[in-house]
């Protein structure tokens, strides 16, 4: 596979020459497990760690590389490779996710996967779905630049009748939004989904765990290569085996022979000579997501959000929040019921984990900026002790 097949393009060489890493081979990482990444480039795939300059540079888990980012490598003996540096990120999927810390700082942010062309945010008709998940994942999705589409999964569990309503109910709250049926158990919906896979193009697969993004990504994959769990008696949902961000490549099309993978490395080699393997792009597994906390996401929900966000500018007070102030446009179209309510109820909650985000940021990095006043000034009277002595 080229470099152009795995996604490489005029940005990424245009960061790896302002990097200053010019003189150095690039890869695609693929896989991570516990600080070992796996990247592949036309050379083929390589088990690689970062340098300790860049542990002791990085100021939080944005600075380690992630799942489709591209890296600077330096290829050793033996199938083993040092990345030297990761190149600016075109698009990215981040959440906030956990608690604060025992030093009392605020909860992390994790970059699920970097450098996707689209997000298919799954959910099944089961206990999963919810409207409000879905936006909630549509406003990360947007605040890093990749494109959210809809797979409604497990369609085999519903009546016609009842299919078409949860559609309509869907269609309803994302009038834009591309909407994909699927079902593994019957095959309905994988043709659509297939056919929306394109080549050297990166898709990632985004949802609770039990939705069945493995399973789809098998049947797309044409082969059993993703461990998938039965389902749970006792919740009815499918249970949890997905446990790392994980690349793989799809064959040329539905005709193409179906992929093997060598252990270890989870990546289709292709059955024979004329197996197109990675010619109909790639997508990415993810571990079930049980809480998708917001970060810097504004600019996501306002997208997600446009008809609020419309009504928002024409509010009497530039800060309103939206919930109890007076000329409140926001508020006086819920109330009307020219707004959903569920819409406007979820919007005011994103927003106010968006904001209370940054507000927590923004305290982080006035600290940061203290304590590196500090550094600077210990090292300067430091200077002048050594001196008098």
């Amino acid at each position: 596979m080229s470099e152009e097949d795995l996604g490489y393009s005029f940005f990424f060489e245009a960061g790896r020459r302002e990097l200053g890493l010019a003189d150095l081979p690039v890869a695609r990482v693929i896989s991570e497990s516990r600080g070992a990444y796996r990247v592949k480039n036309e050379n083929g795939e390589y088990l690689a760690k970062i340098t300790g300059g860049q542990m002791f540079r990085a100021r939080s888990r944005e600075d380690y590389p992630a799942v489709g980012d591209w890296v600077a490598i330096t290829e050793l003996n033996d199938g083993h490779a040092l990345i030297r540096g990761i190149l600016p990120r075109r698009t990215v999927i981040k959440r906030r996710y956990g608690d604060r810390n025992k030093a009392g700082e605020k909860d992390e942010v994790q970059v699920i996967a970097a450098n996707i062309d689209v997000a298919f945010i799954v959910e099944s008709v089961d206990r999963d779905y919810s409207l409000n998940r879905l936006e909630r994942y549509f406003a990360i999705a947007e605040s890093g630049g990749v494109k959210p589409a809809i797979v409604l999964n497990k369609t085999d569990l519903l009546s016609g009748e009842e299919l078409a309503g949860i559609l309509a109910e869907i269609r309803k709250r994302f009038p834009a939004a591309d909407i994909i049926p699927t079902s593994t158990a019957t095959d309905a919906g994988l043709k659509e989904l297939r056919e929306r896979i394109n080549k050297s193009r990166t898709y990632c697969f985004l949802g609770s765990s039990g939705v069945g993004k493995s399973s789809l990504i098998n049947k797309l994959l044409q082969t059993s290569e993703i461990k998938t769990g039965d389902i749970s008696s006792y919740s009815g949902r499918g249970k949890h085996i997905t446990t790392r961000r994980q690349m793989y490549f799809l064959p040329g099309g539905p005709d193409a022979a179906a992929p093997t993978s060598r252990p270890g490395v989870g990546v289709g080699t292709g059955a024979g000579p004329d197996a197109a393997v990675g010619a109909g792009g790639m997508v990415i597994d993810n571990p079930g997501i049980r809480e998708v906390g917001m970060t810097d996401v504004n600019r996501g929900i306002d997208t997600v959000f446009k008809e609020i966000a419309a009504l928002a500018k024409e509010c009497r007070y530039a800060d309103c929040t939206h919930t109890h102030e007076p000329g409140c446009k926001v508020l006086a179209a819920a109330r009307s019921g020219k707004l959903d309510e569920g819409k406007y109820l979820n919007y005011i909650e994103l927003k106010k984990e968006a904001e209370y985000y940054e507000m927590n940021s923004a305290e982080k990095r006035e600290k940061d900026r203290g304590f590196g006043k500090f550094l600077k000034q210990a090292k300067k009277e430091l200077g002048k002790s050594g001196r008098k002595n």
